[in-house]
């Protein structure tokens, strides 16, 4: 089982300019006397662990549009998810990390966030902490069902990005395509056109569920990163999940869903319609030069590919 790549730069919080450090201390209330630099993920930009003065520990994510221009807009996104489910999800004690404060000041953007005392869990894949999170997301798309905050349909977010099958069909297929990939490209874009059909539904979902995106604490599981909340089935959190835990040691396909209330219920034709636009873009994009700050992300996609195009083999 091939290991994850590297994941991009991160920043360290000494490279934040003075005035967006001095306002995220506002936000908190307290200088900040130690910063640890988090690793995983892709963001090129500021991913730390923070210890105030007073004694309090937050978790600031930052990034510069002069890193790469998508991502703060990706970091406003994710602010607005989590205010409009904060109190929702604090009534619930749902394991979501709570947001505490917003800096912005151009090209600068910070979230401040609650530190949670918890690490991802480990690569290769461990059986228990694999069962813990799994188990987490049934206990988290079961109580965002129906979904509590107004967020856009699964569809709206993703159908122009699932569609690798078709735009490597209309450009002629590629040269760098597997032989059976080659042979049966305007199969799949077909296939992988229907998969919008299967995917309504009124969970709110998290749709980049990773081993980076989740940590676990003593006595539980907290999911970060939420910037592409939408609606839909909840199976698709577990499909969309699948990928990265096969290729970081974990189970296959069928045995994942198999641990899952939600992956249990999802039928084959959902599933391989789902499974068929997952290896469409991961397969299509890992083709592409990679965008600015994010030199490692097509080689992440490559070995996702590579493991959805062969469970898409055997469920057709």
């Amino acid at each position: 089982m091939s290991a994850p790549p590297a994941a991009g730069k991160r920043v360290e919080w000494h490279s934040v300019p003075a005035s967006v450090a001095a306002s995220i201390e506002q936000v908190i209330g307290s200088p900040v006397v130690e910063a640890r630099t988090q690793v995983g993920g892709f963001s090129p930009g500021v991913a730390a662990r923070l210890l105030c003065a007073d004694g309090t520990r937050w978790f600031v994510k930052a990034v510069s549009s002069e890193a790469n221009p998508d991502t703060p807009g990706i970091h406003r996104r994710e602010a607005e998810n989590l205010r409009a489910l904060d109190s929702f999800a604090a009534a619930r004690n749902l394991p979501i990390a709570r947001l505490r404060g917003v800096v912005e000041q151009d090209p600068w953007i910070a979230l401040v966030l609650d530190d949670v005392d918890g690490h991802t869990p480990a690569v290769p894949w461990l059986a228990d902490e694999l069962a813990r999170v799994l188990a987490a997301v049934d206990v988290i798309g079961e109580a965002l069902t129906p979904a509590p905050i107004a967020a856009p349909d699964v569809v709206e977010v993703f159908g122009d990005e699932l569609t690798g099958w078709r735009t490597l069909a209309l450009a002629g297929g590629d040269d760098r395509l597997d032989r059976w990939s080659r042979d049966r490209c305007e199969e799949l874009a077909e296939l992988e056109a229907t998969w919008t059909a299967h995917a309504a539904g009124e969970t709110l979902l998290h749709t980049d569920l990773r081993a980076d995106n989740v940590l676990l604490t003593s006595d539980g599981v907290v999911v970060v990163d939420w910037p592409y909340a939408c609606r839909g089935a909840a199976f698709i959190d577990v499909v969309f999940l699948a990928p990265s835990v096969a290729m970081q040691g974990g189970p296959e396909l069928s045995e994942l869903l198999a641990m899952t209330r939600a992956g249990r219920a999802v039928d084959k034709q959902a599933l391989t319609a789902t499974v068929c636009a997952l290896a469409g873009y991961f397969t299509q994009r890992s083709l592409t030069p990679p965008p600015a700050g994010i030199p490692t992300v097509r080689a992440f996609q490559a070995a996702q590919g590579e493991i959805t195009r062969r469970w898409l083999a055997a469920l057709l």
